[in-house]
């Protein structure tokens, strides 16, 4: 029997901290009320979606040695490195030899957590590099030697005094709570970090085989910066993490920022296909992908491979009661290990690649409520996956599982059903049962057991009721009225007018739509005529009170625009000049639903006037607005870009207590000009 002491212990300590249990209940709420606005925004159907997205999961963890060598063959193609690491120290020589052969000793690092998985951080420092967290959340929990707290929002465990103690002991910050300042002295002190640093490392939220490019989502923009600013990029990527088509790409993207953030989709989705191509202004020019197996494959031939369909949204963990109590920092292992990844999925992952000795005691942190299930955007069975873990059915091998059941547990499991099969001795103990719980806690609606019982050292029961409910049916049914003791029906009417409604113009409809959705997430939008955009760009740039911008390349917009503009006095670079505070680029197509703007990298189309710049101007003609991301998903600039950035508002984070802070990483303004030739 596992003797989960360590973990109990932490799980006493987080319902005893008090700013723990606030910063809960605040993100359980927050996340919430996000996701059902963001789902209630859909054309389409929710569940509809998930079980859409569900078979497209299954099939591909079904046939996933076939789609990965797809992936890789199409990858290498592109020009990327393809390394395999069948587990953690394999993954960690390869990374520490790409750091070697490029003589590196700074990495700059994105969210990636199958880097927490395999313990990243530390073997770099051991191996006297220094590694930089640059998500805000997970630069914050950096400073405090602390681990994440949960899958998408790494420091929900704490409130904004405790960054700002923080950043005074290890920044030097003078003490303050607001949380614009908190943000701006990490944007100052990170932005020094991508520039600087050899190498650039993140995760991988999807990889599409049929590209052989790989999906990056951020809302900072500091997983641009990463892919972007230093001379080599390495990838980490989970050999699950696939998606066999762009069309499978969309529907993920459809669902996963729903889930996790409440947003229609994140400011930064970028898709990596290549390295630096001939002609670039910017980018690596040398992009290694490791694919990380790390127990993946023996997960996917157990009774546990449904976990395997994860998107790793976290929605899992914000509608989890019981995470809400205890955190993420609580879920550790029998001999207090601590795990990546907590919550209903991490109680499934974690014994399924990492032994369940060690966590399978972790599948108890549930109520078994299926609220996990309602709000996974890939509908996996949590609850199922939990008893499973449960009744120790973790490897396909185990012919006869062990369960990791508390010895009492089994004894009273066992007695309660010998006691449900004789319905009169089940009445009777549901009496006596009443009766005892009034008599020795006769002032408490819960009744707490003794802890050798294996439910005594957190968990609360429902007091049992006096009466049965067959009692009490009785009772009510002798007063309900006749119409509803004979089952009438009760018939409803909606009377439905036909009202006459003149329908604009598709186009119309497009631009108004994009116009919405654009300043709903905080940009702005100008409308003009082609020979009035030099005029309205040189307005605003004027009134920010600039003098000089960094663009693209002459050609990349209607004719004489830039001419106009140096005519007015502005000065105008192609150079690498991350100082200048305006940028100025094209779209190659915007998204009415979600105010998305695609840009894509190519020779005289550097990446750094919409990343690096405090204000971001686009030039967008009408006639490039698309209804939605999966026709935009089938554009060519899809496949044939080095990278392209679907940029959806200004950079933003929410990592201090859940504070909407606009500009971290990327541009503060967002300001698109649409125009008709």
């Amino acid at each position: 029997m596992i003797s989960p002491k360590s973990f109990q212990t932490q799980i006493q300590t987080a319902l005893e901290n008090e700013n723990l249990q606030a910063a809960l209940d605040t993100n359980a709420a927050k996340r919430a009320a996000a996701r059902q606005i963001a789902i209630q925004s859909l054309d389409q159907d929710w569940e509809t979606l998930r079980q859409q997205a569900h078979a497209s999961r299954a099939a591909t963890i079904g046939n996933l040695d076939a789609i990965l060598k797809q992936f890789s063959a199409k990858a290498q193609e592109n020009g990327w490195v393809i390394h395999r690491a069948e587990n953690a120290q394999q993954s960690l020589e390869i990374i520490l030899e790409i750091a070697r052969l490029n003589q590196a000793k700074l990495v700059a690092k994105s969210k990636t957590m199958v880097s927490e998985e395999i313990g990243l951080n530390h073997a770099l420092e051991r191996a006297g590099i220094k590694v930089v967290e640059t998500d805000l959340g997970e630069y914050i929990v950096q400073l405090r030697n602390e681990r994440p707290a949960h899958i998408t929002t790494p420091a929900v465990h704490l409130r904004r005094a405790d960054v700002a103690q923080t950043f005074f002991e290890k920044l030097g910050l003078p003490l303050t709570e607001d949380v614009e300042v908190l943000t701006g002295a990490a944007r100052q002190v990170l932005r020094q970090v991508f520039l600087e640093a050899d190498i650039g490392l993140s995760g991988v939220n999807f990889g599409v085989a049929e590209t052989g490019g790989i999906c990056l989502v951020t809302n900072e923009g500091n997983g641009r910066m990463v892919t972007t600013l230093p001379r080599v990029h390495i990838a980490l990527m989970g050999i699950e993490r696939l998606v066999p088509t762009l069309d499978d790409l969309g529907l993920m993207l459809t669902l996963l920022p729903r889930a996790s953030t409440g947003q229609k989709l994140t400011v930064y989705t970028t898709l990596i296909n290549q390295p630096r191509r001939p002609g670039e202004a910017d980018g690596p020019a040398e992009r290694h992908l490791i694919l990380i197996d790390n127990g993946r494959t023996a997960l996917k031939n157990s009774p546990l491979a449904e976990s395997l369909y994860c998107i790793r949204c976290g929605a899992c963990l914000n509608a989890c009661p019981v995470f809400r109590e205890i955190g993420g920092h609580a879920y550790v292992g029998d001999h207090g290990q601590a795990t990546t990844y907590p919550g209903p999925i991490g109680s499934i992952v974690s014994p399924g690649l990492f032994g369940q000795p060690e966590f399978g005691h972790l599948a108890r942190a549930s109520s078994l409520c299926g609220a996990c299930k309602d709000a996974c955007p890939v509908d996996i069975n949590l609850p199922k996956l939990l008893l499973r873990v449960r009744a120790g059915e973790v490897q396909v091998e185990s012919i006869h599982p062990k369960p990791n059941t508390p010895a009492t547990i089994n004894i009273g499991l066992r007695g309660f059903t010998w006691m449900v099969k004789v319905p009169a001795l089940f009445r009777f103990a549901q009496q006596l049962a009443g009766l005892f719980s009034q008599v020795i806690e006769p002032r408490s609606s819960w009744l707490r057991l003794p802890g050798f019982t294996g439910w005594g050292y957190s968990k609360d029961l429902p007091k049992p009721a006096r009466q049965t409910f067959h009692q009490r049916w009785a009772s009510l049914e002798k007063n309900l009225p006749a119409a509803v003791q004979n089952n009438q029906p009760v018939k409803a009417f909606l009377n439905q007018a036909d009202h006459s409604i003149n329908k604009p113009e598709p186009a119309v409809i497009l631009v108004s739509q994009f116009a919405a959705a654009l300043t709903a997430v905080g940009g702005s939008i100008s409308f003009c005529h082609s020979q009035d955009l030099c005029s309205r760009i040189l307005a605003l740039i004027q009134d920010r009170q600039g003098d000089e911008i960094l663009a693209w390349e002459d050609f990349h917009f209607p004719a004489g625009l830039l001419e106009g503009l140096r005519q007015a006095g502005i000065r105008i670079t192609n150079d690498q000049d991350t100082s200048i505070r305006i940028g100025l680029t094209g779209a190659a197509a915007a998204i009415a639903e979600t105010g998305t703007l695609v840009i894509p990298a190519g020779p005289g189309k550097s990446n750094l006037p919409s990343l690096t710049t405090e204000l971001h101007l686009v030039v967008l003609r009408v006639g490039d607005i698309h209804p939605n991301l999966k026709e935009v998903l089938r554009l060519p600039e899809m496949r044939t870009a080095s990278t392209v950035a679907l940029i959806t508002g200004p950079s933003r984070t929410a990592d201090i207590e859940l504070t909407l802070t606009i500009g971290v990483h990327g541009p503060r303004e967002v300001h698109v000009f649409c125009f008709e030739e």
